[in-house]
């Protein structure tokens, strides 16, 4: 038997995903208040460093720009 699940927001336990359409929230509001808080920047997804950008392609291994010729 497995443990019952609770709402991300207010911790409330919810009905299984078969019978709730909202899950794994138990009701609009506190999907939409997740939402808000992602949208508000509050959550994150973690990732690399801040060096990085996101459309440069890491180098190849063994590769340095003074083989370039440059």
């Amino acid at each position: 038997m497995s443990k019952p699940a609770h709402c991300p927001s207010c911790r409330k336990p919810v009905l299984p995903r078969a019978k709730n359409p909202l899950f794994p929230f138990c009701s609009a509001r506190c999907r939409a208040v997740d939402l808000g808080k992602w949208l508000g920047e509050e959550y994150r997804v973690g990732g690399g460093s801040a060096d990085e950008q996101e459309d440069e392609l890491p180098s190849a291994a063994g590769e340095s720009d003074s083989e370039s010729g440059a």
